[in-house]
């Protein structure tokens, strides 16, 4: 009997934290392993609503549980927001291409990333620095509209700069309150003045599309080749094995042959940014 690919593994949600006003991250527990890689997804069912894609946020490392961060932003994501520890969901997968840590050694990193689009930044660094002797050093760009929207905040504070020296974040708000001490505007004014060596570095970029497409273009202006660029394109995907057409990108399926793209692979696609 051939199994059903459409068929979810029983999961258990062992825990939700509120990252934000509009984002929560759900701890799950799949009642058999379900192992994936920096960059891939996966399908989360909730029974009788529906299931969505999404990238895993944990380390790739953590075999025991993994944790989805999502953004409250219709009908299965307002089900999920009101998931509580106990709960039974069911995911499948993981689908798609991983991040290519061995193309990165060696090499300085830079992450650029905002609002609910870290997800995948955040389980992509938590792999560099699992083997942070592999990379020359990390530079995590983050935007956010308000401080109060920041998610990761483990992540993203002081932490990771004061364990390793190779850890750098430049931290944006949209918007500042009155406790509010660092960066005010986009994320692309993080990028200005970069103490990176751009001839042995690579860019991975993730967030809603406006802001990758502004970013990536930044990237370009500074100096930066298509060919270092690295874009998690998490288009329109559905059903999560390339069989429904909803993420079809120029020639490619998002869900098959992304949704990591190296960006002279689509840079000529027309409807890259829609």
């Amino acid at each position: 009997m051939i199994d059903n690919p459409y068929t979810p593994i029983k999961t258990e949600v062992v825990g939700v934290n509120e990252e934000s006003p509009t984002i929560k991250t759900v701890s799950l527990k799949p009642e058999k392993p379900l192992h994936f890689k920096a960059g891939q997804f996966v399908e989360m069912t909730i029974p009788g609503v529906g299931e969505a894609p999404f990238t895993p946020s944990s380390s790739p490392y953590e075999k025991s549980k993994l944790e989805i961060s999502i953004m409250k932003a219709g009908r299965v994501t307002a089900k999920i927001h009101d998931l509580k520890k106990g709960d039974i969901v069911g995911l499948r997968g993981p689908y798609g291409n991983e991040y290519p840590l061995s193309e990165f050694e060696g090499k300085e990193i830079l992450l650029v990333g905002g609002g609910v689009g870290l997800a995948p930044l955040r389980a992509l660094f938590l792999a560099l620095v699992h083997d942070m002797d592999k990379y020359k050093n990390i530079t995590f760009c983050c935007g956010s509209r308000t401080p109060s929207d920041i998610i990761y905040k483990d992540c993203v504070l002081d932490k990771w700069q004061k364990m390793n020296k190779k850890v750098k974040f430049r931290i944006t708000v949209d918007k500042k309150d009155n406790n509010w001490k660092g960066n005010v505007g986009l994320v692309t004014t993080t990028l200005d003045n970069l103490k990176i060596d751009l001839k042995n570095s690579v860019a991975i970029v993730c967030g809603p599309p406006i802001m990758m497409k502004f970013s990536t273009f930044k990237l370009l202006e500074i100096g930066y080749k298509n060919e270092q660029i690295y874009l998690s394109m998490e288009k329109n995907m559905s059903c999560g094995i390339g069989k429904c057409g909803h993420c079809r990108l120029g020639n490619f399926y998002v869900c098959k042959d992304g949704p990591v793209f190296r960006y002279d692979r689509i840079n000529n696609i027309h409807e890259i940014w829609d």
